[in-house]
């Protein structure tokens, strides 16, 4: 991507308060270039569609998932102290929260130029932060900049119709001119690391739809109560919940940004979410093109992954269970990772931190693997109950067309940042 011109608006950006951002926050989905053809808000733009200057589309993901620092860890487990809590698979922090640290979104985005991955996920801190805790945000964009990876040239293959978009969508989602943020969950990677939690806690499956044990689990009596027990669909909901809060916050933080910008869209769950991964299974609708595989046991195709783009840490994409199994714990204790005495980190003596955590042993990881592997086993697929993969919510980003919000509004639909943004971000140069 082309180095950006810092146009005025930035330095006004910088000036917006998190109060007025957040009471500001609205979904603004009128475009340039957008038409409402009937009902009490029928209107045409009379405008052609402006996409987003490379430095907005940078500004605006950035915000959704810009790599922010260090991540802080958990300090301390009653169960297994004066050991460092070991729950964390990444070592950096992102705009949003992760359960326990365990970070295993991506973020795509696509608009007219193209298809992209920002692949952050185990990246280092951005930027050093002062001493008064802030970070340069200047440093925060050049840094994500270098995790983007284009998959694909042109917009993402996705048709505004039913079914693939929800019907009070179809006018507005991933049309010319908008940026078109997706963030992707790994369940599967996810669920592993809820089930290293679980016995890290003297906890293990209970597989509560066939009524039985996970077989074998006695092996393991010496170093858990087997009778201690969470269900694997309440794992697996668990699991399916924390990943929705990881994007959710991701989009929210980028709809934040939206005001500071003066930058119109909104955070949504009306597109088809098999279909943006590829599983549509219409010609067309090649969405991510992500791998998918379907079964008579279950309801839903289930997208594993893009080879060499992000891969869920299940089958196909490694041999079994116990593959995957460590290539979690490679992630954790491995060269870069939050547990690896020599990543570095936020703390005086990060060397001493990172090494205080209990690293997953021979037996431990066996134990993990077993159970994965049931569940592999009996359902097909890992997770058992939900998708490897998983996406819920977007964001979308666009220029407001300001003359339909003055037709149909009172004074005060939009803040001052969207009354100048244009100005302000798109300055005419004079001839």
């Amino acid at each position: 991507m082309a180095e950006p011109t810092i146009p005025p608006g930035f330095q006004d950006m910088l000036q917006v308060g998190l109060v007025e951002a957040l009471l500001g926050r609205r979904s603004r989905r009128f475009f340039m270039g957008a038409e409402i053809p009937d009902g009490v808000f029928a209107y045409k733009s009379q405008h052609e569609p402006v996409p987003l200057s490379e430095l907005e589309k940078m500004l605006v993901v950035t915000a959704c998932a810009g790599n922010t620092g260090w991540h802080n860890m958990i300090y301390r487990a009653q169960r297994y102290a004066p050991h460092l809590s070991n729950y964390a698979a990444a070592a950096g922090g992102r705009t949003f929260p992760s359960a326990a640290g365990f970070h295993t979104s991506k973020t795509f985005f696509t608009d007219d130029t193209g298809v992209y991955v920002l692949d952050n996920r185990d990246a280092p801190a951005a930027a050093d932060r002062a001493a008064d805790g802030s970070v340069d945000l200047d440093a925060v964009v050049q840094a994500m900049q270098k995790h983007v990876r284009k998959l694909q040239d042109g917009r993402l293959k996705l048709p505004a119709e039913v079914p693939f978009v929800e019907a009070h969508n179809t006018w507005v989602a991933n049309k010319p001119g908008t940026l078109l943020v997706i963030p992707v969950a790994d369940l599967a990677q996810h669920t592993l690391l809820a089930i290293c939690y679980m016995l890290q806690n003297g906890l293990v499956l209970f597989d509560d739809i066939n009524k039985s044990a996970i077989p074998g689990i006695e092996r393991f009596k010496d170093m858990v109560d087997i009778n201690n027990v969470w269900p694997i669909t309440f794992v697996e909901q668990l699991s399916l919940a924390e990943v929705t809060v990881e994007m959710s916050t991701s989009c929210y933080a980028g709809s934040l940004m939206l005001q500071a910008m003066g930058l119109g869209g909104w955070l949504y769950d009306g597109i088809d979410p098999f279909s943006v991964l590829g599983a549509s299974g219409v010609e067309g609708v090649e969405g991510l093109g992500f791998r998918y595989d379907t079964d008579d046991r279950w309801p839903y195709p289930n997208p594993t992954g893009l080879t060499g783009v992000m891969e869920a840490y299940c089958p196909p994409h490694y041999p079994d269970m116990r593959a995957a199994v460590e290539a979690v714990c490679d992630r954790k204790f491995g060269k870069g990772g939050p547990f690896n005495p020599e990543t570095p980190g936020p703390w005086r003596d990060a060397a001493k931190v990172r090494g205080a955590a209990q690293v997953h042993d021979e037996k431990f990881r066996e134990c993990v693997a077993l159970q994965a592997q049931y569940v592999f086993d009996t359902f097909g697929k890992f997770p058992g109950t939900v998708p490897s993969l998983f996406i819920c919510t977007y964001l979308q980003a666009h220029h407001l067309d300001l003359a339909f919000y003055d037709k149909f509004y009172k004074p005060g639909a939009y803040l001052h940042t969207h009354a100048n943004h244009m100005a302000q971000w798109h300055p005419v140069t004079p001839s």
